[in-house]
């Protein structure tokens, strides 16, 4: 099978590759498609839980329950500052 990749592609396998952690652009590659497994394997084990979980958002969107983004990174390092106190413990 022949493929062609776009000059971004190209770039990120490259990239990877200077990192060290590859010695060829198939090594990349294939790396890749192994991630996207587990990740495609993931979604279909965990289908109808992300899809409750999408449909809960939507209706809490539609009820006005949403923070705005200045409140959802305020939310998110109250969060995380809580996490580090307890990481601390």
């Amino acid at each position: 099978m022949a493929i062609t990749l776009s000059a971004e592609q190209e770039r990120l396998i490259t990239q990877a590759m200077q990192a060290g952690g590859y010695e060829k652009a198939d090594d990349v590659i294939a790396r890749a498609l192994q991630v996207l497994r587990v990740e495609d394997e993931h979604l279909r084990e965990h289908q109808s839980e992300v899809a409750g979980k999408i449909d809960r958002a939507l209706e809490q969107f539609a009820r006005g329950e949403f923070f705005t983004a200045d409140e959802a990174r305020a939310d998110m390092e109250r969060r995380k500052a809580a996490w580090r106190r307890d990481q601390q413990r």
